[in-house]
């Protein structure tokens, strides 16, 4: 499938459309699914900021997100300090998606050390 992410840069009044492949279709996302789209997502945020750089590392920290509806699909909207995105609309159920992205912001957290 083909999504497009809207992104809007700080202090810039426009916005910037990156189209993005991903292999399945929302229906059938699993954790790893979600994982590789907010990574995507995330990467092209950065390709518009730094059009010359190569990113190829991302961790899945630092940002805002939501999933809002928009008639009977739904997009996911990211926050960062160096601007927002706006991905899809995806056919996923807006819980369904919330879900799996939750888990893995959990599961892409850093632990922190125990003391005994």
């Amino acid at each position: 499938m083909t999504f497009d992410v809207e992104i809007v840069l700080r202090e810039r009044n426009y916005a910037v459309t990156e189209h993005i492949e991903h292999g399945v279709e929302p229906a059938g996302w699993r954790e790893s699914d979600v994982e590789v789209v907010l990574k995507q997502i995330l990467l092209a945020i950065d390709r518009v900021k730094n059009p010359s750089k190569n990113t190829q590392f991302v961790a899945l920290r630092g940002f805002s997100w939501i999933v809002e509806p928009v008639g009977d699909q739904v997009v996911i909207a990211i926050e960062i300090p160096m601007g927002a995105a706006v991905a899809g609309p995806f056919a996923i159920e807006q819980g369904r998606l919330d879900g799996l992205i939750r888990r893995v912001i959990a599961g892409a957290a850093v632990p922190s050390p125990t003391i005994h």
